[in-house]
């Protein structure tokens, strides 16, 4: 085959170091738009967006280089970077080291928008620990309890 063809779309979580809340209502709105921003630079499409003080969930497409790891590092450093220089927060803005990235199928994605877009609802219920255990159960990823947090 002369070409490549991939649609590869992601549902990615990641946290602000010790799930600080940080992501206050003034920043929120200007931090995902600049996630999105970083997102295209890179080529790839922001889907959806959205999250709680301390946490954030991306549904993106991604191109097949670089690797997942890699964007998500740089989604990462160019955004709390950013934050740092732009916003009045009291605290130095970082965010976790790890994260979660788990594979979407096509059929299943206005589904995982919905969930994204009510994630103030749902954590009402249910704290970010949890939510996290529980997509790792549900995409059958091992883990030890003693390396989920930082």
């Amino acid at each position: 085959m002369a070409g490549s063809y991939t649609k590869l779309l992601y549902h990615i979580v990641y946290s602000t170091k010790q799930r600080k809340p940080l992501i206050v209502p003034s920043l929120q709105e200007n931090l995902y738009s600049y996630i999105g921003g970083i997102i295209r630079g890179e080529g790839g499409t922001l889907i959806e967006i959205g999250g709680v003080s301390d946490h954030v969930h991306l549904i993106t497409k991604l191109r097949s280089e670089p690797s997942v790891a890699q964007i998500i590092k740089t989604f990462k450093s160019k955004s709390s970077g950013w934050v740092n220089t732009q916003s009045r927060l009291r605290k130095r803005f970082s965010w976790q080291t790890g994260y979660g990235a788990f594979t979407v199928s096509p059929s299943q994605l206005p589904k995982l928008v919905q969930y994204v877009r009510t994630q103030e609802e749902h954590h009402r219920k249910l704290s970010f620990k949890e939510e996290f255990v529980a997509l790792l159960k549900k995409h059958g990823i091992e883990y030890d309890e003693r390396y989920l947090w930082d």
